[in-house]
């Protein structure tokens, strides 16, 4: 169904906010909608709700199963507020969001579902999920001058660190089960990156609750949802693998024409398969087997 705002979606009273999880996709772009939508669907959100111009068109095979919300965030639409509004419209429900050509990778994905996932984080007692975003690249870009390719999707296999989180509020101590992660496109071209969109680090998976609110670094207002883990053991960490940093280089004026390839001595096929990333350490099963 189409909405004309999220607004009117929320006024119309619609009974699939009301058990999740719920995935919300940010279109940006005409680039790979419908693969974004089917993997999430598949990935088995129980409701997606897909924030896109009107302009855009939306596959005849996903389009009535979607709640397809009028949005333009190239014309000033802002994601985040979205977010928030969904967060207070949904209490209890497990959220996430992402952004056209991204695409959630979690331990196991192939044969478990997403609420098989948070079913389980949940009985940890954990209301968040840290999720690193992986960054993809087709591997010709005289082929694919956008960056993007399903089927030539290439990843750096190393080059991916972290940081402790600093708390201004504190004498600058760092901040408890916290850390800045870098790495993939972002690290290797970060003269063309501002310096606070470094970060690969996104909680993109997490439970609403009144008062709670994200904000525009891809963190919560509380500072537990921010936490990579729990005091007392590991956690499950998700990632995102996503083309949006490469489609960004590669359509900038100011970055394009110093690209020539991402390609280097650390990237490699991206196998589409949670083990990969598994094996890499992009992400972790914590207590989940």
């Amino acid at each position: 169904m189409t909405h004309d705002s999220l607004e009117a979606f929320l006024k119309s009273e619609s009974p699939r906010l009301a058990k999740g999880p719920v995935g919300m996709i940010f279109v940006e772009d005409d680039v790979e909608i419908g693969s974004t939508v089917r993997h999430h669907l598949d990935s088995g959100f129980k409701c997606l709700l897909v924030f896109m111009p009107e302009a855009f068109a939306l596959p005849a095979d996903v389009a009535d199963k979607v709640e397809r919300i009028n949005f333009d965030v190239t014309q000033g639409g802002d994601y985040v507020a979205a977010v928030n509004r969904v967060i207070a419209a949904a209490p209890g429900v497990w959220l996430y969001y992402c952004f056209n050509a991204e695409y959630l990778f979690y331990p196991f994905c192939e044969t478990r579902t997403v609420g098989e996932l948070l079913t389980f984080h949940t009985e940890e007692r954990r209301d968040a999920m840290l999720c690193y975003v992986v960054d993809l690249y087709a591997g010709d870009l005289e082929a694919h001058p956008l960056a993007v390719s399903l089927e030539q999707a290439h990843m750096d296999k190393s080059g991916y660190y972290a940081l402790a989180r600093n708390d201004p509020e504190n004498h600058n101590h760092p901040k408890e089960r916290q850390l800045d992660f870098f790495g993939g496109l972002r690290w290797r071209y970060e003269e063309h990156i501002p310096a606070k969109r470094r970060k690969i680090d996104r909680i993109a998976l997490f439970r609403a609750k009144p008062e709670l609110t994200l904000r525009d670094d891809h963190t919560f207002s509380d500072e537990e949802y921010n936490t990579y883990a729990c005091p007392w053991h590991h956690n499950l960490t998700a990632a995102i693998v996503s083309f949006r940093t490469a489609k960004a280089l590669k359509s900038n004026p100011g970055s394009t024409f110093d690209i020539e390839t991402f390609k280097w001595h650390n990237s490699t096929p991206f196998e589409w398969h949670s083990r990969q990333l598994l094996d890499l350490g992009l992400m972790e099963p914590g207590q989940w087997f």
